[in-house]
């Protein structure tokens, strides 16, 4: 395969979806970027905050430059007014934002700008996951336009998984862009833009250099992928820095609170998680109880790190149970005692 043979027709990979053993999520040939060196970011100079700053970016850097923060990852259903009202009901006052991206599981569903408004109505601040699987460069700017107007905290950019791995298969994939190419773009607007990297992922040693690039793109901030425990976190950041990231780091916590998912989870060859963390809750007599504890003892260790501006509570729930499971999270949140 050659690069202009990737699948999501990448410039700037490898993306997150790549496998331990280093094949592509949706093809059966290794990924295309492990023997590609590096491709540099040709888009200009990094930006230097020309761009007037949208009022929810104003709001988020105000915040960061205080304390750490917590967000947590949206489970309400894709398509539902009602369960973005109920879940926002049990997070507002509790965490600083929710990561309200794309549903890994139904691929149709309310516009970005259109769920963040919903969620805004609720009283609680949106931190926008953006993907550019469906859509092209102008259907971004429009989604960028109006998640400022809208007053996102931030906007997450994410290259986004082929549509050949979700419920709809039959549609035609975009990638217009890539996520480098669209922090870039969501930095022009005025966005506080965040980006993600998988230390876990093959090629292992070129993850740093490729969040290099997404810096000098306009990304502020990188949300780092479950890789292992607090070590594995302190070893990625560490690697960044060397190779001249500046950007700070929000670590994802793998929000874990009954047996059925630990079991799940378990069977997944490719997530990486804490040593035992799995183990703990199958045992526990209160699964809930232990997921809880499990959960804020690792972002803790994770806080504590240097360069780590906060912590991403992620997972996701089941059918019918997403409000029960946004209560996970605002428990754990309340753990940490961060949100004042």
């Amino acid at each position: 395969m050659t690069l202009l043979e990737c699948p999501k027709l990448m410039e700037y990979g490898p993306c997150g979806g790549v496998r331990l053993d280093g094949s592509c999520e949706v093809s059966p040939h290794p990924c295309v970027f492990l023997e590609t060196p590096t491709v540099r970011w040709h888009g200009g100079a990094e930006p230097g905050g020309a761009a007037q700053q949208s009022e929810g970016a104003v709001r988020m850097r105000g915040l960061l430059s205080t304390r750490q923060i917590v967000v947590a990852d949206f489970p309400a259903r894709a398509l539902d007014a009602a369960s973005i009202a109920e879940c926002a009901s049990a997070l507002t006052g509790r965490v600083d934002a929710v990561l309200a991206g794309d549903a890994g599981t139904a691929r149709v569903q309310y516009s970005p700008s259109y769920r963040a408004h919903l969620i805004r109505s609720a009283g609680l601040d949106v931190w926008t996951g953006l993907n550019c699987r469906d859509r092209n460069g102008v259907a971004m700017e429009g989604e960028l336009a109006g998640l400022a107007h809208v007053g996102v905290s931030g906007v997450h950019c994410v290259t986004g998984d082929h549509t050949l791995t979700g419920s709809r298969p039959d549609a035609r994939p975009v990638f217009d862009l890539d996520s480098t190419e669209a922090a870039a773009l969501a930095r022009a607007s005025g966005h506080l833009v965040s980006v993600a990297e998988s230390p876990a992922a093959p090629p292992v040693a070129r993850r740093p250099s490729r969040l290099l690039e997404k810096q000098h793109a306009g990304a502020e901030l990188c949300f780092v992928n479950h890789c292992g425990g607090a070590a594995a976190v302190a070893a990625f950041v560490g690697a960044a820095r060397g190779v001249g990231v500046t950007m700070r780091f929000i670590p994802c916590v793998p929000i874990v609170v009954d047996r059925a998912s630990a079991e799940l989870l378990r069977s997944f060859t490719t997530l990486v998680l804490p040593e035992g963390y799995l183990d703990r809750i199958l045992a526990a007599r209160d699964p809930f109880a232990q997921g809880v504890a499990s959960a804020a003892d690792l972002a803790r260790s994770l806080l504590a790190i240097d360069g780590v501006a906060g912590v991403n509570l992620s997972g996701g729930a089941g059918q019918g149970r997403e409000a029960w499971f946004a209560e996970a999270l605002a428990r754990i949140s309340d753990e940490l005692e961060l949100v004042q």
